[in-house]
């Protein structure tokens, strides 16, 4: 059933409302990326029992594999009033102007607009003037707009080769750029780049955290960061505390499903009944929603 345009109103009030207080006690919002069921469900119990605050995002492709739009919406509204949770939906790297819209239309929270992702070399004026008709769109119901300056390194899968950090640092955020995006475009969260990329990595990743003081200095709005898996849980701690809002976690998520899902299938050879299959499935993804949750400093902070 969709939702109502008082009822969307509220809940953007209420994730700008969350925004502030990430900020003024000094926690981010965990972000998690769900392309099944199964997923939402362990977020949400998650979110439950520690009482915290949460995102579910989606991307394209989720959005494609989960029914459009308006039925994730339907369904996270369903877990959220079943669960009795604070929990929003985040459009997560949207190539297009028409899909943030219609995100919008179903009264997404959260809206990511990423014209770089399907165009590594888009140009800034291009990324300037998408996001800003994005921006404009999200007035009609209070969603709030991230976007970033340039391509985000790396993507979300399991990668074998390490990390070269001389080619990462090269897509870094610039404060000043920084800065100055923000104030064209008129977004309310910056997605950053300080080391952080997209997947799961043999090595860990190395946050440059100084670099990150000098962008919350020089910016407003929300800081999000993007990758955050394979992150060692100490960064988080302090990102917060520094005034990053929001952090994204998905390839964690991704290899804690399929490689329990690969090892409950082996010891249940004859098992087809899939909901038999799932609950050690479902509890492995749990437990990494937890151990971010508690990093990011969101516990009890749900309203």
């Amino acid at each position: 059933m969709s939702l109502i345009a008082e009822q969307i109103y509220e809940n953007t009030a209420r994730a700008r409302e969350l925004m502030h207080r990430s900020r003024q006690e000094g926690f981010a919002v965990g972000a998690f990326n769900i392309d099944n069921q199964e997923t939402l469900q362990a977020i949400s119990q998650a979110a439950q029992k520690l009482q915290a605050p949460v995102m579910v995002e989606v991307s394209a492709g989720e959005v494609k594999t989960m029914g459009g739009c308006q039925n994730i919406r339907d369904m996270v509204s369903n877990y959220r009033n079943t669960y009795n949770i604070e929990m929003y939906i985040n459009l997560d790297h949207a190539p297009t102007v028409e899909l943030c819209q219609q995100a919008i239309d179903a009264g997404f929270e959260f809206i990511h607009i990423d014209i770089s992702q399907a165009n590594h070399s888009a140009t800034l004026e291009e990324i300037i003037a998408k996001t800003k008709d994005v921006v404009a769109y999200a007035r009609s119901t209070g969603a709030l707009v991230e976007a970033e300056e340039r391509y985000f390194f790396g993507d979300s899968n399991v990668h074998k080769e390490t990390i070269d950090y001389e080619e990462v640092k090269k897509w870094n955020t610039k404060p000043n750029e920084a800065r100055d995006f923000v104030a064209a475009t008129g977004i309310d969260t910056m997605a950053v780049q300080i080391g952080n990329l997209h997947g799961l990595y043999p090595v860990p990743k190395i946050l440059d955290l100084d670099l990150l003081r000098e962008i919350r200095a020089a910016i407003g709005c929300q800081i999000s960061l993007h990758g955050g898996s394979g992150t060692p849980l100490h960064y988080f701690e302090d990102a917060a505390k520094i005034g990053v809002s929001k952090i994204n976690i998905n390839s964690d998520l991704r290899y804690a499903f399929r490689t329990t899902l690969e090892k409950v299938l082996r010891e249940n050879p004859d098992e087809y009944a899939v909901y038999k299959l799932m609950p050690q499935v479902c509890a492995a993804v749990q437990a990494v929603v937890e151990e971010k949750i508690q990093a990011f400093g969101s516990v009890g902070k749900a309203v």
